[in-house]
């Protein structure tokens, strides 16, 4: 597939359209337009930059899905039909890659694929849980419950991810504050104090010839530093995409103090957010499993969730399977759905946990945030003492031998 620059007029609106479209030709772009209502002006190769200031500017984000989603729902639920509600939405996007997925979408549904299979063309957008529910939605008909089912799910999880985003940028930015004083006081402020005492004839006490050295080093060898900063980030950035990196910072995650709560009711509530939406779009129960161990996005959990599944394709009931999972399925995930179990209504009661789990994790943020402050405060104090010791105590006992 090539991508081609074109010119078009639409024929529902007769505005002149400037976008790309994906195609095998030129001429197989022309007919890709002609099918989504486009009477093709110009259709030429995409030569536009592809650099890497282009690529960070047409990163597709969450927002973008969401709202692709929730318009191609509305659309669909009012009655028009999927060929024009993709072309109508492919209009109103601003995203130039978003516009590009849309496109080659719409033109495999022209072309007789089915609306699973041209979403399943791009799997770095549209995430297992999106397929699945697209898939169970053309099956069953309520293709735009489904889709609305597919927006919701992004927002809250776009919404826990922003919230706990943000109860960890404060720390990260008082840490750096922290170093950037810390390397301040040893470049421009230590090698004063050596001075003083070297004019004076005077050694050194130990804590502050510790920060000379420390500071010599980073001047003279400020390369070095550097050299292993960045090979270190990148080893480390690598180890962490292999398998043994991915579980180390899962398990990291569930057992690591202050954030394990709030890592644990994260997961937690996704699982059973996730589970909600797929029992509830008519999904299978094994299949709604496998999907969500994928969506938690965490191995630990993930295993858990396996195992479970394997106990009920085994003909075990789901609560049993998971009352069995207790060290990393919380007891109220499993009682709440043995009421769902004996109800009949699964995926309801699977979204009052949800909803206990989101909630719960709203307040541990909150309480997290409450409670990094002082600590970041005790190290700073820490760290400005330390400076302090180093720096003015030894200036003050000079200054009194000198008296005397």
């Amino acid at each position: 597939m090539k991508k081609f620059a074109y010119e078009a007029r639409d024929r529902a609106t007769d505005k002149i359209v400037k976008s790309t479209i994906q195609a095998d030709s030129e001429s197989g772009a022309a007919k890709a337009l002609l099918a989504q209502g486009f009477i093709p002006l110009d259709v030429k190769d995409d030569t536009s930059d592809q650099g890497f200031f282009s690529k960070l500017n047409n990163h597709i984000t969450t927002k973008d899905k969401i709202v692709f989603t929730r318009q191609l729902a509305t659309l669909i639920g009012a009655g028009l039909p999927l060929s024009q509600g993709l072309a109508t939405v492919l209009n109103q996007t601003e995203n130039k890659k978003m516009q590009e997925v849309i496109a080659d979408i719409a033109g495999q549904i022209e072309g007789g694929k089915s609306m699973h299979q041209a979403f399943s063309r791009y799997p770095e957008v549209f995430d297992p849980v999106y397929l699945s529910l697209i898939a169970a939605g053309e099956v069953s008909g309520t293709l735009d419950d489904a889709m609305n089912r597919i927006a919701n799910q992004q927002e809250k999880d776009a919404a826990i991810a922003s919230k706990i985003k943000g109860a960890l940028t404060y720390p990260v930015i008082v840490l750096v504050v922290i170093i950037a004083v810390v390397v301040f006081m040893l470049i421009e402020v230590v090698p004063q104090v050596q001075k003083l005492y070297e004019s004076l004839g005077k050694n050194l006490p130990l804590l502050t010839q510790i920060m000379v050295d420390m500071a010599n080093f980073v001047v003279h060898f400020w390369w070095v530093v550097l050299i292993v900063i960045v090979v270190g980030g990148y080893f480390f950035r690598q180890w962490l995409k292999t398998e043994n990196g991915i579980h180390a910072m899962d398990v990291f995650k569930l057992n690591v103090p202050l954030f394990k709560g709030m890592f644990h009711r994260m997961y937690m509530g996704r699982f059973t957010r996730t589970a909600q939406t797929l029992l509830g779009t008519g999904v299978s129960m094994l299949d709604t499993l496998k999907i969500c161990a994928v969506a938690v996005n965490n191995s630990v959990v993930a295993a858990s969730i396996t195992r479970a599944a394997d106990k009920v394709q085994g003909g075990k009931a789901l609560s049993t399977a998971l009352e069995a999972e207790s060290e990393i399925i919380t007891p109220l995930v499993p009682q709440m759905i043995k009421i769902g179990e004996q109800s009949g209504k699964i995926d309801e009661m699977l979204g009052k946990v949800a909803q206990i789990y989101e909630d719960e994790l709203d307040a541990q943020i909150a309480t997290i945030s409450t409670a990094i402050e002082p600590i970041l405060m005790v190290v700073l104090a820490v760290v400005a003492g330390g400076m302090v010791g180093a720096i003015l105590f030894p200036i003050y006992g000079l200054t009194s031998s000198l008296s005397i």
